[in-house]
């Protein structure tokens, strides 16, 4: 069994690298990264070192084209201030549903270009595997990281690629502190990671994945190993 895990070099997407590697051995896991025009390319630059750390075969692709119509925040085009505050906060304010660094679609294409990618390169069957984590699902934030979601994709990739795909969610029912438990058991290099929505030399602290990063660690009683 092949695995390949979508790799963005943060927190979820490196731990479920280390769990891939456990699952499925070495040898049979490799990562891919997707730009798609956000504002700098860290997490890409640390999704490469993660897999030189592991020595796994990396592939990247820029689908930046796809976002060209979106507004969202995240984007180097956008006309919109990321918000610093957490995702909390922004539901408690704007009620439940997708909040303003929603990418469009971003999962499901993502997914997508991986089923594609992994019926290119082998002829084995093959694992996606995704971080998507509960929290990120909760209050509706992100669609694309629910269970339904996730279910979804998996069944229409299965179809699509004659039974040889799945997808898989390993931190689907998990909140982002029992990741980061998972991931320091399995020894984790979170040194190597990063996880800020802006490109700064130090991460700003403030905005929704710096304030969920810190959350996580501080529920594990340790110090953010990337800081």
């Amino acid at each position: 069994m092949k695995a390949i895990v979508l790799s963005s070099g943060g927190v979820d997407s490196t731990t479920c690298v280390a769990w891939a590697i456990e699952q499925y051995g070495r040898e049979n896991v490799s990562t891919v990264s997707i730009y798609y025009g956000q504002k700098h390319k860290k997490e890409l630059e640390c999704a490469a070192k993660v897999a030189s750390y592991y020595g796994l075969a990396h592939y990247d692709f820029d689908l930046q084209q796809i976002m060209r119509y979106s507004n969202c925040p995240l984007l180097a085009s956008s006309t919109e201030a990321i918000e610093h505050k957490s995702y909390e906060a922004q539901i408690r304010e704007n009620g439940e549903g997708m909040v303003a660094t929603y990418v469009p679609f971003r999962n499901g294409l993502m997914l997508s270009v991986v089923a594609s990618l992994a019926t290119s390169i082998s002829t084995e069957p093959t694992q996606i595997c995704i971080g998507a984590h509960a929290d990120d699902a909760a209050g509706n934030a992100y669609a694309d990281c629910s269970e339904e979601f996730i279910a979804a994709m998996d069944k229409a990739i299965n179809i699509g690629t004659y039974d040889k795909l799945h997808v898989v969610a390993p931190f689907a029912g998990s909140n982002k502190a029992e990741v980061v438990r998972q991931g320091l058991a399995l020894k984790v290099p979170y040194e190597l990671t990063w996880s800020c929505y802006e490109g700064g030399e130090k991460p700003c602290g403030t905005c929704a994945t710096c304030i969920d990063r810190a959350r996580a660690f501080t529920a594990n009683g340790i110090k953010d190993p990337a800081l």
